[in-house]
């Protein structure tokens, strides 16, 4: 009866122990996964700048080509919004070149460059108004001016029976631009000695042939 009551209470104490040892063993494993098993994942975030600077995949779209634009163009009104919008007037190759007459650009360099002085424009006006419709039968107009001894080169266009002058790639603004509706150079002769800013007499008005 003593020994069962001895046996008894040494199975009690033997539990006890390895209860308390199990408590401790799976305290310590629930510490460990609720302060390290569970913790958020770090994720490397990236702020809107740095984004910006991460470059998207593609190829550049190339530019049109000067047949391409132009087939795609309806009227002189076209053309006056490209020069108005696109061209500017290349003031080193004026300088350059100035009181001489150098080989004009074709009109395809011309547009690519998107820059020229007046014999440039007047050829690329003249070519690009007849391939748009030959029915302006476009031309390019000379001016010799006196006493300065240099000439001016423009363009010129018929609509509706009335002549119109385009004139780019000078350094007057006075000028540049679309001028008319004339009846004859001479009406525009008039208006080029009139507004432009050094004072000269045109000696003579004509088409190249």
């Amino acid at each position: 009866m003593i020994r069962d009551r001895k046996l008894a209470e040494q199975f009690t104490r033997n539990w006890q122990e390895h209860y308390l040892g199990l408590t401790l063993i799976i305290s310590s494993l629930l510490f460990y996964i609720l302060s390290f098993g569970c913790a958020p994942t770090k994720v490397k975030l990236y702020s809107k700048e740095t984004q910006a600077e991460i470059p998207s995949p593609g190829k550049p779209i190339p530019g049109k080509t000067y047949s391409e634009t132009i087939s795609q163009w309806e009227s002189y009104q076209d053309v006056v919004k490209w020069m108005e919008n696109d061209f500017s007037f290349d003031k080193e190759r004026y300088e350059k070149f100035e009181g001489t007459l150098p080989i004009p650009r074709t009109p395809e360099e011309t547009f690519q460059l998107k820059s020229g002085i007046y014999i440039d424009a007047a050829t690329f006006l003249k070519e690009t108004l007849n391939r748009i419709n030959p029915s302006y039968k476009a031309q390019i107009v000379i001016l010799i001016i006196r006493p300065y001894g240099f000439n001016h080169y423009a363009c010129s266009f018929r609509k509706d029976g009335k002549l119109f002058i385009m004139d780019y790639g000078t350094p007057y603004k006075e000028v540049t631009g679309i001028h008319g509706p004339y009846s004859s150079l001479e009406e525009y002769k008039k208006f080029y000695e009139k507004n432009h800013p050094m004072k000269g007499e045109i000696e003579a008005i004509t088409y190249l042939p």
